[in-house]
């Protein structure tokens, strides 16, 4: 792929798409700046100026028996995190309903652990159903290795998205965590896929892993057709096992939520942890990549609120309101200028 920005750009807003084998260089070699306005002028080609907002409730926290080294609610750590079991279905709904009326397009419940299994997955159901039967925001989950069944019963209940992270390259995962594989994630992608539900996975960045690690995972995610990229930078939490792992720069996330709209163009490319590393907790990510953000004051994204977001988003000229997606055939003006 011997061109410039400019080119790749006004070729990727003609429908070109960025491949395994290409030469994938250019995405690390350019001005970021230059990168930035190329990554722009293709968001506002497949995302318009719609920002999707979206926000999570800690649905069983804690005792989880995986050994994802960055995670604050694996068993082998020692965080002080929080435990408790699946939340009464009351206390999901009323947090569901507070999101909605703060403005947000989705809402989701997270759950530690492997899978969410028996009675705690009838649970989740029921809390589910409840919210579909009297709210309007859509409704996702993120409930770990789940089967064809579970994935048909979470779609009935209301279900349209589900979040699954490969959270790296498939050759530096066995680094990151070694009770479950990489395949794994994949099966679990594709049978969420499958039940017709939009898939909702990305990874952590700052993890140790090298850029050529990161341009795989962007690949990889196109190659799945994610609709929705959550971009996590690391937060080094002490206890865990990367809790001395270097903090990378904001200019490295910005480069990489830069390649991963090139690479993905129509996707949602989502700011998740480590917000606060951005320049204005991500503002100018929003017009140079990033079309989706994790909303709300949480461990990982701590001082971000959600009146905060709607502050940003109101001062750049965008809106989580309105269409998502660019519905004719005029491009952006000045690509690359």
């Amino acid at each position: 792929m011997t061109m410039t920005i400019p080119e790749l750009t006004e070729k990727i807003i003609n429908g070109y798409r960025v491949k395994r084998g290409d030469d994938l260089s250019i995405f690390l070699d350019s001005d970021l700046e230059e990168l930035q306005r190329g990554a722009g002028a293709i968001q506002k080609r497949y995302r318009r100026d719609h920002i999707d907002l979206c926000s999570i409730i800690n649905g069983r926290s804690g005792r989880c028996p995986e050994n994802c080294k960055y995670c604050a609610q694996s068993a082998c750590h020692k965080t002080g995190v929080d435990e408790y079991g699946f939340l009464p279905k009351e206390e999901i709904y009323a947090a569901a309903k507070k999101n909605q009326e703060a403005g947000l397009n989705r809402f989701a419940i997270v759950t530690a652990g492997r899978a969410l299994t028996g009675k705690e997955f009838d649970q989740a159901i029921e809390a589910f159903e409840m919210m579909k039967k009297d709210l309007t925001i859509e409704l996702c989950a993120s409930m770990g290795f789940l089967n064809a069944e579970q994935f048909h019963r979470l779609h009935e209940a209301g279900v349209t998205s589900y979040h699954h992270n490969i959270e790296t390259s498939r050759r530096f995962f066995p680094e990151i965590c070694t009770t479950h594989t990489y395949d794994d994630k994949i099966r679990t992608i594709k049978l969420a896929q499958k039940e017709g539900l939009c898939v909702c996975s990305g990874g952590i960045i700052g993890m140790g892993e090298t850029w050529e690690d990161r341009l795989d995972m962007a690949i990889s995610l196109a190659e799945l057709g994610i609709q929705s990229i959550p971009v996590n930078v690391l937060m080094p939490i002490k206890g865990t096992a990367l809790e001395n792992q270097p903090q990378i720069p904001g200019t490295d996330a910005l480069r990489t939520i830069a390649f991963f709209r090139f690479i993905n163009p129509e996707a949602n490319v989502r700011l998740a942890a480590g917000r606060k590393v951005l320049p204005e907790n991500g503002a100018t990510a929003f017009l140079a990549g990033a079309s989706a953000t994790i909303s709300g004051d949480m461990l990982t994204t701590s001082g971000t609120t959600i009146k905060g977001d709607f502050e940003i988003l109101k001062r750049l000229g965008l809106s989580n309101e309105g269409p998502n997606e660019w519905e004719d055939e005029e491009l952006p003006q000045a690509v690359g200028k």
